[in-house]
């Protein structure tokens, strides 16, 4: 008898909570998840009372896994890169095969895979000008890693294509095609 009567008040709770009437909303036994206070990721926040200064990082930060670039975008900060900067690298067959391999990924294209400046842009008619590496003895690492950083007459910038340490593998690659 007790189990008809636990079964006979669980079916009509069930039931009743079934409704076809769809002007009244069923029980909602954890209306947070259901309507949830929507927060605009940029807007103004009602906690804090600047809440775009909270967004900025703090002056002088640097982020995670990044260095900074301390010579400025222009001739003056592109020769004391010449003069000043070295390689942190030690050159070996590792970094040498992927700087061959960054190399042949954005760099042939225009100055060509042996770095004569015949690459298919140029073959093409596309590009004219692009230098031989072998043309220009006065290159160092600072003044090749400062091109790749910033970019130097028709060519662009690759900072935020190529990692730091993939465009010192690429400088040193381009040392020994210079070299060949």
């Amino acid at each position: 008898m007790y189990r008809l009567v636990v079964l006979l008040i669980a079916s009509i709770v069930l039931l009743s909570a079934c409704s076809r009437d769809r002007s009244k909303p069923n029980i909602q036994y954890t209306p947070d998840m259901y309507v949830s206070i929507p927060y605009e990721p940029y807007g103004l926040n009602t906690v804090m009372n600047d809440s775009m200064a909270a967004q900025t990082p703090p002056a002088g930060s640097i982020a995670r896994g990044k260095m900074p670039y301390r010579y400025d975008n222009n001739n003056d900060g592109y020769e004391s890169a010449k003069e000043n900067l070295q390689s942190p690298l030690e050159t070996n067959a590792e970094n040498l095969a992927n700087g061959k391999k960054m190399f042949n990924i954005y760099c042939a294209i225009c100055h060509g895979e042996q770095g004569d400046g015949k690459g298919k842009l140029v073959e093409n008619g596309k590009f004219f000008g692009v230098p031989a590496f072998k043309d220009r003895p006065y290159i160092t690492d600072g003044s090749i890693y400062h091109v790749i950083y910033y970019g130097r007459n028709m060519m662009g910038s690759h900072a935020s294509q190529l990692t730091e340490k993939e465009r010192w593998q690429v400088v040193q690659y381009v040392q020994k095609l210079k070299n060949k």
